[in-house]
């Protein structure tokens, strides 16, 4: 068998791809017409029930690992699906397989994935005021899942290339510099929902309904529209994200607060919940000034203000040395001022405290690379590879690292199957050349 047949072969056993992502929703596409879970209409639907529940376990742990995966904290992170299971078998799929996870993330957002795999930033958590208002977030995601929206979309607008987080390599003059550029803007494909208004109206109906079966009070969901009107105005940087995915107006908050005191007013004396949420979450509160000076740097990241948000996470980490998410946002923050030597100790510092999340892992063989180490390269991608198959830029990076260590046949494998599914672009370019000046395609 030719070289390049075998590798052919070998592709058809990789996990999911960019390419398998899209192709799950075009063959989704012809699902048709399905009865709605909540009114019982028929609605137009992109994908049957099994192709929502395969979607979360291929692409949701790509997202959740951009978001830094979830928090160290099995208590907290217990609570929260405590409070998420008291609501979801009062929805309308109660069979769906839901799960739950507080995520590293500093920006303030909650989204779902089709079956029901929810992530919570530690960024909202923190402002929350009680039990309530987060079974109206939760009760607002699960509202997304049993109206089926994603599956109404019939994907549009779905599938976003998420940057990789920090990899933007200031190209340099050596070959590999421009390399490691090229290969770090190709992050995973994931799957995020952009929901309509008329979508945002029908969840926060349904978990105002879901929240109120629970036992908790309708108030919650005033609040919690309360919560993020009040930060729009203070803070929108650290919004951006969730208006993005979640059209937010005080229209909402009002017809929350209308419902609360006409349809669910019985339900105004009920316990809220705060001394509860206070205790299960008080580990999380103690960091909030070390979250708050993540949200600050990340903001200046965001306006290449680099030196401002040095500053940023410099004070994060006088709060709290050992925070993942801050060594972790340094590394990204050094990286971007071509300080990579600097970048990789905070790194690697990420990578020790929270080993068995992805990125740290990630970023380690990128610096590495930069740094013409190309077997420290190797090895971090290979390991974020293991974590998380699929990324079409560290596939690539892997290709360069392993040509580096002078391991041609092996690069050249790993070069070919890049082409199997990625055709075009500089990296496709790259690899194309590399096989074919070493005679592997004619």
């Amino acid at each position: 068998m030719h070289l390049h047949d075998e590798l052919a072969n070998s592709l058809q056993r990789n996990l999911v791809t960019r390419r398998q992502v899209l192709w799950l929703f075009g063959a989704a596409a012809l699902s048709g017409c399905a009865q709605s879970p909540v009114g019982g209409q028929s609605i137009l639907v992109g994908m049957s029930e099994s192709e929502e529940k395969a979607v979360d376990q291929q692409v949701a742990p790509q997202q959740f690992s951009q978001d830094m995966g979830p928090v160290q904290d099995s208590q907290l992170n217990n609570y929260l699906s405590s409070v998420g299971q008291r609501l979801d078998q009062h929805t309308h799929r109660p069979q769906m397989p839901y799960s739950y996870r507080v995520l590293n993330a500093n920006y303030v957002n909650a989204y779902t994935f089709p079956g029901g795999a929810m992530g919570v930033t530690r960024g909202i958590l923190v402002d929350l005021n009680n039990e309530a208002e987060l079974a109206a977030l939760l009760g607002h995601e699960l509202g997304h899942v049993n109206a089926r929206h994603a599956a109404q979309r019939q994907g549009q607008a779905m599938v976003a290339q998420i940057a990789v987080a920090g990899a933007n390599i200031a190209a340099s003059n050596s070959e590999w510099g421009a390399l490691v550029g090229i290969g770090s803007q190709l992050g995973a494909s994931v799957l995020l929902s952009s929901y309509s208004r008329d979508n945002e109206r029908e969840a926060d109906a349904l978990g105002q309904e879901y929240m109120v079966r629970a036992g908790y009070p309708a108030s919650g969901m005033v609040g919690l529209h309360q919560l993020l009107v009040d930060q729009q105005k203070e803070a929108p940087g650290m919004l951006q994200t969730m208006f993005s995915t979640h059209p937010m107006n005080v229209e909402r908050r009002d017809t929350a607060r209308q419902l609360a005191e006409t349809r669910y007013a019985s339900t105004q004396n009920r316990d809220v919940g705060r001394q509860r949420f206070m205790d299960s979450t008080a580990s999380l509160r103690r960091i909030k000034p070390t979250i708050e000076a993540c949200q600050q740097g990340e903001t200046a990241m965001a306006k290449k203000q680099y030196g401002a948000a040095e500053g940023a996470f410099k004070s994060a980490l006088d709060k709290t040395p050992r925070d993942y998410p801050a060594n972790l946002l340094m590394a990204q923050c050094l990286q971007a001022q071509d300080k990579s030597r600097e970048a990789l100790r905070y790194a690697e510092a990420a990578k020790g405290i929270y080993p068995q999340e992805a990125q740290a892992h990630k970023l380690v063989g990128v610096l590495a690379l930069g740094l013409k180490d190309p077997a420290a390269a190797y090895a971090g991608l290979n390991q974020y590879d293991r974590m998380l198959p699929g990324d079409a830029g560290v596939s690539f990076l892997k290709g360069v690292s392993l040509e580096g260590m002078g391991r041609r046949e092996e690069a050249a494998r790993v070069y070919a199957g890049y082409l199997r599914n990625n055709k075009q672009g500089k990296a496709a370019e790259y690899a194309y050349s590399r096989l074919k000046g070493w005679g592997y395609v004619k």
